[in-house]
């Protein structure tokens, strides 16, 4: 077994007031209850709220301080994301602090939520990090975990851990959790999924293990979510397939198809290209109705026709002729 103790902190947010003292002091309060905590994570966009106005240059005090309280406290601290201030834009970006209070990388959300978080810019490098005599960690912000590639890549490149902080207060809250436990069972990963309150969140913050089980649900109020995750769940299903079953990362190591839709280059991308522009429904949109289906389009490819290997073929025959009571055994 190879515990280790994660918190996941999810606290009302303001837009129009600084958190960082209320998140310093929830801290203070969780390592007192939980002194076991070794790692720590808070919501997107906490510290400073999800206006834009509010983006500045990295390193900056707000993330001197966290760093002083992780160095404190001796755990792991990932406190939510702000935006990042550069030259020619604005990043979501996360900072991974570590127990001595050192900087141990920034990540930049890939996917911001567009149409709607308008003005940021999307990120190009994933944030990996090792906890030494532990395992590996991953940081996916939000609207990321939609897209499967990165976690796919996340894994691959041996994350066990995938660490999400969110700001989702809209009416798809209860699908993204779904997105989240499916990313925990494909990936065969833990998934902490830490919301905020108010302008932070709805809440229902959540933790699932490599089964796609939930560890811990929240509710909707202020809540402090101390567990203990075991990385070796993660290895040995990793081995032998979720629930001795599938070994999905196995699988696609020895994948014999390199997908067509990810080569720009030569990928036809009519149909995607039909698509309207990414932009805000406007009121009495039509959009999506008056266009011609997908079949008006130049024909994909049609692939090659998959044959059933002739012993399951002749199985399958025999348990269709065979009278009741004689079915034959069947090697699986």
């Amino acid at each position: 077994m190879t515990p280790f103790a994660i918190a996941g902190i999810q606290m009302h947010i303001s837009a129009v007031e600084d958190n960082t003292d209320g998140m310093l002091h929830r801290l203070d309060i969780l390592m007192s209850r939980f002194p076991w905590v070794q790692m720590v994570v808070f919501s997107e966009l906490a510290p400073h709220g999800p206006l834009i106005e509010t983006a500045q240059p990295f390193p900056n005090e707000t993330e001197r301080k966290f760093q002083e309280a992780a160095a404190r406290h001796r755990v792991w601290l990932i406190p939510g994301s702000m935006f990042e201030q550069v030259e020619g834009g604005v990043y979501n970006t996360a900072s991974v602090i570590d127990p001595q209070g050192r900087l141990v990388g920034r990540y930049r959300k890939m996917f911001p939520f567009a149409p709607y978080e308008q003005g940021v810019e999307s990120g190009s490098d994933f944030m990996v990090f090792d906890v030494p005599g532990v395992g590996r960690f991953g940081l996916s912000i939000c609207y990321d975990i939609w897209f499967p590639e990165t976690t796919r890549t996340l894994t691959a490149m041996g994350v066990e851990v995938l660490l999400h902080p969110v700001l989702t207060g809209t009416i798809d809250r209860d699908v993204e959790i779904s997105i989240a436990r499916a990313t925990a069972a494909m990936f065969q990963c833990y998934v902490v999924d830490v919301n905020g309150l108010s302008v932070g969140g709805f809440g229902k913050s959540c933790v699932f293990d490599p089964t796609g089980t939930a560890v811990h649900q929240a509710a909707g109020q202020e809540e402090m979510i101390a567990v203990e995750i075991d990385l070796d769940m993660v290895r040995r299903q990793r081995e032998v397939g979720m629930k001795s079953l599938g070994q999905l990362h196995k699988s696609f190591r020895d994948r014999v198809v390199d997908f067509p839709v990810y080569d720009r280059a030569t990928f036809d991308a009519t149909y995607l290209n039909s698509l309207g522009p990414l932009q805000i429904p406007h009121q009495g949109s039509r959009a999506g109705l008056d266009v011609p289906p997908p079949g008006s389009f130049a024909p994909a490819p049609v692939a090659a026709p998959v044959h059933v290997a002739a012993p399951i073929a002749a199985a399958v025959e025999s348990l269709v002729t065979a009278p009741i009571g004689a079915l034959p055994d069947v090697a699986e």
